[in-house]
């Protein structure tokens, strides 16, 4: 039995590698917090989040497959987080059933397996029965698999049928071998068999009757006879044993399967939960095939950002189609960073198969997704920052292909300007003639001026607004980039810039301008 939830052609691989740069991707978009918004303490949750978020997909048909089963999800809840329940009980009870002595005697595994088969027929009826009522109020072709699976393999003869088998294997009439004398009257070929008959008469059980063979008693202090006696019961229950074992391996590796599959699912009920508290809206993204070069979205948000602080945070919108580049200029604590990471963390939740922080998003998949973020300065660094962006820049250079997303956030400004700039320059254009998306977060006037004055057509270029009197609305628009940041209205908000007499205040008034839940007052976030 396959669950088929998460592909429509193979099983969910917890074990699979995730990408070189996960531990660069975890922390530039802060994705600690969704992994914990969607796993609420369940720690295996948390894992099944991390694995699932970082394994982009990158075939369309198979995000669409996810997103299908993810409106079921979302229209019936309570039906997912059901199935989720079963299966994670299925599990944790067949942790607690005895495990003494199955390594070393066959009928030890015979009785734990009967134990544990009897457990797994009590979930798998609930199984079926859940798909029995709720078969006609899912669409989505996983769910509707699963259900008719569960109900053509798990008809009412098959149940009995098995509570048959398990009943004959307790044994309760004695354990009925044959087997044949091999070299020096040793047996061989044991074979375990079914009697001929489960009742005796009382003729035959007070032993007047015809015995139809031979017998002997073992004493009761015989430990050599006993000992004998039990290496000839396992023998011949040794195939069964095994066949046993095989049986309810098979059945708790399906709840195994189910429950992870599964778990993606629940962890993003629980995460929708937690943005849906705060009003924060949520779509279905479009998820375009490779090599379209698409980016179009309309109210996107910061959705780990979001998750930190309690109020709405400021969406943003672009169209970004057919442009290789987005260049993003303006404002000090504008949101420019914040912005740099929603992009990311949609792209991220897109070719998962989730939905998307944002009122209504679309981009092409990417084979591969890279960042390249500002670092606090190490003290124990041994070479300088510059040195260190560049030697991170050679690792995504390795890895990245024709078809990836690149994110820069204030990259290569740990020297002079025209420096960085040119560096930057000469980089920015080697991956975008290479077919690489690249967003692009900077204060290089110098490099974004270039860009604009080369080939602005072709090219994105977003600006953080700001007001006449220095508040920041949050809001990226499209524009010109300009020579200034703006460096200026944080030093006055700070309090470092006085008003002298008969000179116009010049201070940001307290309570003027507000910062997006998470962000301060001198971080460009």
């Amino acid at each position: 039995m396959k669950a088929h939830l998460m592909f429509p052609d193979r099983d969910l691989d917890l074990e699979a590698p995730g990408p070189a740069n996960e531990e660069d991707l975890t922390q530039d978009l802060g994705l600690e917090r969704l992994f914990q918004a969607m796993a609420e303490g369940d720690k295996f949750l948390f894992e099944v989040a991390r694995v699932t978020l970082l394994q982009s997909l990158a075939d369309p048909s198979v995000i669409s497959y996810r997103q299908d089963v993810l409106d079921d999800a979302r229209r019936q809840p309570e039906v997912v987080r059901e199935l989720y329940r079963i299966a994670s009980e299925a599990i944790e009870g067949e942790k607690r059933v005895y495990g003494w002595l199955i390594g070393k005697y066959p009928m030890g595994i015979v009785h734990r397996s009967i134990e544990v088969m009897q457990l797994f027929l009590v979930h798998l009826r609930q199984l079926r029965q859940l798909a029995q009522e709720r078969e006609g109020q899912v669409s989505s072709a996983g769910l509707r698999e699963l259900f008719r699976m569960l109900q053509d393999q798990l008809p009412d003869d098959y149940f009995e049928l098995i509570e048959d088998h398990l009943k004959r294997l307790r044994f309760r009439d004695g354990i009925w071998i044959s087997a044949r004398l091999s070299q020096g009257n040793k047996g061989a070929d044991y074979v375990l068999r079914s009697p001929a008959s489960t009742k005796r008469s009382l003729r035959e059980r007070i032993g007047l009757g015809d015995q139809g063979g031979y017998s002997f008693e073992i004493a009761d202090r015989d430990e050599a006879g006993a000992r004998a006696l039990s290496e000839l019961n396992d023998r011949g229950v040794n195939l069964v044993a095994n066949a046993m074992a095989q049986s309810s391996d098979h059945i708790l590796s399906f709840f195994t399967l189910l429950r992870a599959e599964l778990g993606f699912y629940v962890g993003c009920l629980n995460l929708e939960a937690h943005l849906a508290a705060k009003g924060e809206p949520v779509c279905r993204p479009e998820a375009r095939p490779a090599g379209e070069c698409q980016l179009r979205f309309r109210g996107l948000y910061d959705v780990g950002l979001s998750l930190a602080g309690e109020e709405r945070l400021v969406g943003n919108d672009a169209d970004a189609d057919g442009r290789s580049l987005v260049m993003i200029t303006g404002a000090n604590s504008g949101g420019k960073s914040t912005f740099l990471r929603s992009v990311g963390i949609a792209q991220l939740m897109l070719q998962c198969g989730m939905f998307v922080g944002a009122e209504a998003f679309r981009a092409d998949v990417r084979e591969g997704i890279f960042t390249h973020f500002i670092r606090e300065e190490d003290p124990g660094m041994s070479s300088g920052r510059l040195d260190e962006e560049l030697t991170r820049m050679a690792v995504i250079a390795d890895s990245v292909g024709p078809r990836s997303l690149v994110l820069f956030n204030e990259s290569f400004s740990a020297t002079n300007e025209l420096e960085g700039s040119e560096i930057a320059r000469q980089i920015v254009r080697a991956l975008t003639e290479a077919g690489i998306k690249v967003v692009f977060v900077t204060h290089l006037y110098d490099l974004a001026q270039g860009f604009y004055q080369q080939d602005g057509e072709s090219r994105l270029f977003l600006r953080a607004q700001r007001a006449e009197d220095g508040h920041r609305t949050f809001k990226l628009v499209e524009s010109e980039p300009l020579p200034t940041s703006y460096g200026e209205d944080l030093y006055r908000r700070s309090g470092g810039w006085r008003s002298g007499p008969g000179e116009e205040a010049l201070a940001t008034a307290p309570g003027e301008s507000r910062p997006a839940a998470g962000e301060r007052p001198g971080e460009d976030s």
